[in-house]
């Protein structure tokens, strides 16, 4: 059994086969969790998981790239769902009704993003992910965290923070070795994907305990080899072989502790 801690079965880039791509990861033995971006895909990936007594879960919330800045989006992802002009404003009320579900697991996917296109909008980034911590804070419920270019940034913000009050994941690591001792010590998870195929992470994954690893896929993005186009949950078995590989392990036992590490975290 294996847990994708990290899926987007929500998104457009299954709108017309997703029960047929879930359907597949369950009778393979992977579950999942679906996360939320904005409302509208936070909202289907709750409908996606009532749907299901066991294997399929939500997380909800609001990525940085979608807020609402006054301006016009820079450029818009169809495999996503299709921007709002002016992005969107968090909603406290509306998201805690939403998390409300027993299906939902975690607040997120929340954060920083400091690629080029959203760099200049930090301080509602972090006003917004504050907002976020406190409701995720409120309900009791871990955190995934998204953060691009902002490593140190986002370590400043949780430090700020008493480390009881946080648990939860960084999503798709990319930062360093020092970075990552940082989020360690504060008792947060590492998460994985394809993105270990395509940038050198040897050393993060190396060093990281094994108790503090999630597998993950971000699909439909960073499709792991041998795989081409869309990413789904059963291929996150090539991120447990390749953790396995590189930590030298049998994959038998990255499988079983990471899926207890997701089960632990989130509780499921």
């Amino acid at each position: 059994m294996l847990i994708d801690t990290h899926a987007h079965l929500n998104f457009n880039a299954y709108k017309e086969d997703s029960l047929k791509v879930l359907q597949r990861s369950l009778d393979n033995g992977v579950w999942m969790i679906n996360v939320g971006s904005q409302y509208s895909t936070s909202k289907r990936a709750v409908e996606m998981a009532e749907k299901h007594s066991e294997g399929v879960y939500a997380a909800v919330g609001l990525h940085p790239i979608h807020l609402g800045t006054g301006l016009a989006k820079i450029k818009g992802d169809p495999e996503e769902v299709q921007f709002q002009t002016h992005g969107e404003s968090f909603d406290y009320e509306k998201y805690k009704e939403l998390a409300k579900s027993k299906r939902v697991v975690a607040i997120g996917e929340i954060g920083l993003d400091y690629k080029q296109e959203y760099v200049s909008f930090k301080t509602k980034q972090e006003t917004v992910l504050r907002q976020q911590m406190d409701l995720a804070k409120g309900l009791n419920l871990p955190i995934i965290f998204h953060c691009r270019m902002a490593h140190d940034d986002l370590i400043k913000i949780l430090a700020e923070n008493d480390s009881r009050d946080i648990k939860g994941v960084i999503h798709c690591f990319t930062g360093s070795w020092k970075q990552a001792q940082e989020y360690l010590g504060m008792g947060l998870y590492l998460g994985f994907n394809g993105i270990i195929f395509k940038l050198n992470l040897e050393e993060v994954i190396k060093k990281t305990p094994l108790d503090k690893i999630l597998i993950e896929t971000d699909c439909p993005y960073l499709t792991p080899p041998p795989e081409n186009g869309r990413n789904e949950p059963v291929f996150v078995k090539y991120v447990a072989e390749k953790i396995a590989k590189t930590k030298g392990l049998g994959y038998e036992e990255v499988a079983e502790i990471t899926t207890q590490n997701a089960k632990k975290l989130f509780k499921i």
